[in-house]
């Protein structure tokens, strides 16, 4: 097939989020929680070969790699209900954690741990016959997140420099946080993937709750979400489809400078199971959702942007006459802008394989799902806020000497902190070409 990719779950939240998308995936192929194929499957052995690598016993185990310096979330999955999925050579402990410290992450805690690694991922890129990419999953807050993940991108970057590199990073959020340092670690982690598809909590929280009608969403609710984005985004390399995407498409389409590489994510429809009866899901209804900020996946205005690549991935009962007509609709709406210079505008995925729920979730089982993949000028609202945040703890110092003790030189938050305004500044001189182009009807 010639669509092989690896995932790497870094951290905390890159484990997590990796335990229900595999979770998903197997629902998705007809695997047993072991990794054999259910007796009533009538799943394409070949669709698998994307994720799986097929034992000598006829299994599919996972082609993945989990690190976390602290073992409590792996060693979860190691004793779960899906301990016998993984291989064990390929899920990476340490016996202390980052402590929310990017430096301890890139520097001490993670140049410990990078040639056992390395190591694995070697053994897994062996085991591949045409590797496409890797699928990174981490939090910018965390230390191993924000600081291993960086370390590992590094390596991975002068080793396979030309495969694909595909990001989904949970960003921190506007007001909900885990982490003081939150600010440091998102800055100072370098950003050199491909495409990176931001989420944050607290977006996908509000979703949850006001979506899903899930009164007190959980961690497990949120990653069960995020599964669903990432199942959408990859059904087009598992699954036939009549007009499918491999990696390299979506940054060739989403990415129009190398570093303005960081798309929304708005997924519809998000209905209760509860209230799955009264939705109606027609084409038009889906699209236009995908276009409402309720349904974004970080907290920015989306409608004060303009979109200079959208990426619209449709899975299930969908017919390419409809959705053509459908996006027609939206190119009407006079609140969604698109910079003039880039003609076209839409990349189109259809994909006829439905979107699955896991058994006992809160979201109801629909038979077409769209998930939007949007590069717009509105992000830059996210990396504003968490810029000013940065600024104001680094104006005093403040808690500087943790960094500095893990062997970190203090001149790099200065690097960084102008890297990140270079990257706003980007933004806005893209918003003020678009605003005073006069090409802004569609």
């Amino acid at each position: 097939m010639g669509r092989e990719c690896i995932s790497l779950h870094i951290g905390q939240a890159g484990c997590q989020i990796g335990a229900s998308c595999w979770e998903l995936y197997c629902l998705e192929h007809g695997l047993n929680q072991d990794g054999s194929v259910k007796p009533e499957s009538d799943a394409d052995t070949i669709s698998m070969e994307t994720l799986y690598t097929e034992s000598h016993s006829g299994k599919y185990v996972p082609r993945a790699l989990f690190v976390d310096f602290e073992p409590t979330v792996i060693d979860e999955i190691r004793h779960g209900g899906f301990k016998d999925l993984y291989n064990p050579n390929y899920m990476i402990t340490g016996m202390e954690d980052s402590s929310d410290n990017f430096a301890r992450g890139y520097y001490t805690e993670g140049r410990r741990h990078l040639p056992q690694v390395i190591d694995q991922l070697r053994r897994i890129t062996e085991s591949t016959e045409c590797l496409q990419g890797f699928l990174l999953f981490r939090s910018f807050g965390g230390g191993t997140g924000s600081g291993f993940g960086a370390l590992l991108m590094d390596h991975i970057c002068i080793d396979f420099g030309r495969k694909s590199k595909l990001e989904f990073a949970i960003y921190p959020a506007p007001a909900v946080s885990t982490s003081i340092v939150e600010p440091y670690n998102g800055i100072l982690t370098p950003h050199k993937s491909d495409v990176c598809f931001l989420m944050d909590n607290e977006a996908i929280f509000d979703l949850c709750q006001k979506r899903i009608k899930i009164e007190w969403p959980s961690y497990r609710n949120l990653n069960r979400l995020i599964s669903q984005v990432v199942s959408s985004i990859t059904a087009s390399l598992r699954f036939k489809g009549t007009l499918n995407m491999d990696l390299n498409e979506f940054q060739v389409n989403l990415v129009p400078f190398p570093r303005i590489h960081f798309p929304l994510i708005n997924m519809s429809p998000l209905i209760s199971r509860d209230h799955l009866s009264h939705a109606s899901n027609s084409i038009n209804e889906v699209t236009n959702d995908c276009f409402e900020e309720s349904t974004q996946m970080v907290k920015c205005k989306q409608k004060m942007g303009r979109f200079m690549a959208c990426c619209l991935l449709y899975r299930g009962d969908f017919n390419s006459t409809h959705i053509q007509q459908a996006i027609t609709k939206v190119k009407c709406r006079k609140d969604i802008h698109f910079v003039e210079w880039v003609p076209t505008g839409f990349k189109i995925g259809i994909n006829s394989c439905p979107p699955q729920v896991f058994p006992d979730d809160d979201l109801g089982k629909v038979s077409r799902s769209c998930t939007m993949l949007s590069n717009s000028t509105a992000v830059k609202e996210a990396w504003v806020r968490l810029h000013g945040k940065f600024c104001s703890m680094y104006k005093k110092r403040a808690f500087v000497h943790w960094y500095v003790g893990e062997g970190m030189e203090e001149a790099e938050f200065s690097e960084s902190e102008e890297n990140i305004s270079e990257l706003v500044r980007e933004y806005e001189e893209l918003q003020t070409l678009c605003e005073e182009s006069t090409g802004d009807e569609y």
